[in-house]
């Protein structure tokens, strides 16, 4: 498999970094978090790790690569994530008009991590360019199910990010957090999107495993006699068809019929498949409460899902001020289930909104940017968490190399 634009990262064209056989870089990100944190045991012992040879890590999952810097489900972020030590990375797959398979986080979100608005394939956009009024915020939407494979690989990735008081489409394009970078998301530096076969050629030469997310379409099902049990089969034929093992491969859904077909219908794959719990939507659910829980974990054990993976704040509550693990965390241990969680990384700064969305079930504990420490260490040790999902990988693999974590 030839990759272009593989200069970003120092690397030569057809060649990746292999894992399995080079030491992760860290940065100096870790080491400025441990100093941030409050003094205590844990603090001392993630210091007298600082500077230490690293090595990858399973326990790291590359959210859509590196985004914290680098735009997301991108060669440049999918590399980077590589080099920090995610010892697994990340497909969010969705598909195209001629129904091939690519990584976007969502099938509709190409006006915000594309130039799309800004080519000749704008036209195809179901919701062309708006721009801002006194009333309405600027707004555009594209789908990845309007152009095709060959103009798919056309576009170039950015940071996810649209500035809502543009009233061009070069403004709109604009609006990266100001936590963020465009640093590497330069026109000509960086942003070669990504085909989910080619995602697969690439984790192989980096020898890490896989974790592809099946993302709910913006579309209607069937399009074009192309069913929902067609997308989630042909996500695992390309895994078959590329010889990659059942066993490095996680499949993932936020739907619960995505993981049962694969547990009935390719059941090797089905093993290590992954249900997304976005049930704190429902009415009624309660992270406290395994009464609210429907189905119960032992109902999901015993349909053959192993594998769940929530959002951070769902494992962990408050107990006289301590980060300890929810009643949904010891329910799923309880019922045998593995646990991945996410997004570390992905707040911004936490000592400006006490972690926002993803601590929400522990703000009153984040006292500054080394929280972050704090609470993965709640998450490995007891909630014991499989692994966690992050936008800057060597954040992860620091701590998993500091504390023996394969």
């Amino acid at each position: 498999m030839h990759f272009v634009r593989t200069a970003a990262l120092g690397l030569v064209a057809g060649t990746c970094l292999t894992v399995s056989a080079q030491a992760a870089q860290l940065g100096p990100r870790p080491a400025f978090l441990v100093e941030q944190m409050q003094e205590s045991p844990l603090k001392d012992k993630l210091r007298a790790c600082i500077g230490n040879p690293a090595k990858a890590s399973s326990f790291t999952i590359g959210h859509r690569g590196a985004p914290l810097q680098f735009p997301e489900h991108t060669l440049e972020s999918y590399q980077a994530a590589a080099v920090m030590g995610a010892g697994v990375q990340e497909c969010d797959v969705t598909f195209t008009k001629d129904k091939e398979l690519v990584c976007r986080h969502s099938q509709n979100d190409l006006a915000t991590t594309t130039d799309i608005l800004a080519t000749d394939l704008a036209s195809t956009c179901v919701a062309p360019f708006t721009a801002a009024t006194n009333d309405e915020k600027a707004a555009a939407e594209c789908r990845t199910s309007e152009i095709t494979l060959a103009e798919f690989q056309g576009l170039t990735g950015k940071m996810d990010a649209s500035n809502p008081a543009a009233t061009t489409v070069e403004d709109f394009l604009k609006g990266t957090a100001d936590w963020r970078t465009d640093l590497y998301a330069a026109a000509g530096a960086g942003g070669t999107l990504m085909t989910h076969a080619q995602s697969i050629e690439l984790f192989k030469e980096q020898g890490v495993k896989f974790t592809p997310e099946l993302k709910r379409p913006s579309v209607k099902m069937p399009f074009d006699g192309f069913t929902q049990e067609d997308f989630a089969q042909k996500l695992i034929d390309e895994y078959k068809a590329a010889g990659v093992p059942a066993s490095d491969v996680y499949p993932q859904s936020f739907f619960l019929d995505d993981v049962l077909y694969w547990i009935k219908n390719e059941p090797e794959f089905g093993k290590q498949a992954v249900f997304l719990d976005g049930r704190f939507r429902m009415q009624g659910f309660d992270t406290s409460d395994p009464t609210s829980f429907k189905p119960s974990m032992a109902e999901l054990k015993e349909m053959g899902v192993n594998y769940i993976s929530p959002p951070l704040w769902m494992l962990v509550t408050l107990d006289n001020g301590k980060i300890v693990p929810s009643a949904y965390a010891k329910a799923a241990n309880e019922a045998g289930i593995k646990i991945f969680t996410w997004t570390l990384e992905r707040s911004g700064l936490l000592s400006h909104n006490k972690g926002g969305w993803y601590y929400r079930s522990i703000n009153d504990a984040i006292a500054s940017e080394g929280s972050v420490y704090e609470l993965l260490d709640v998450l490995a040790q007891d909630v014991k968490v499989s692994g966690v999902f992050s936008d800057w990988p060597a954040t992860v693999t620091f701590y998993a190399n500091c504390m023996g974590i394969e």
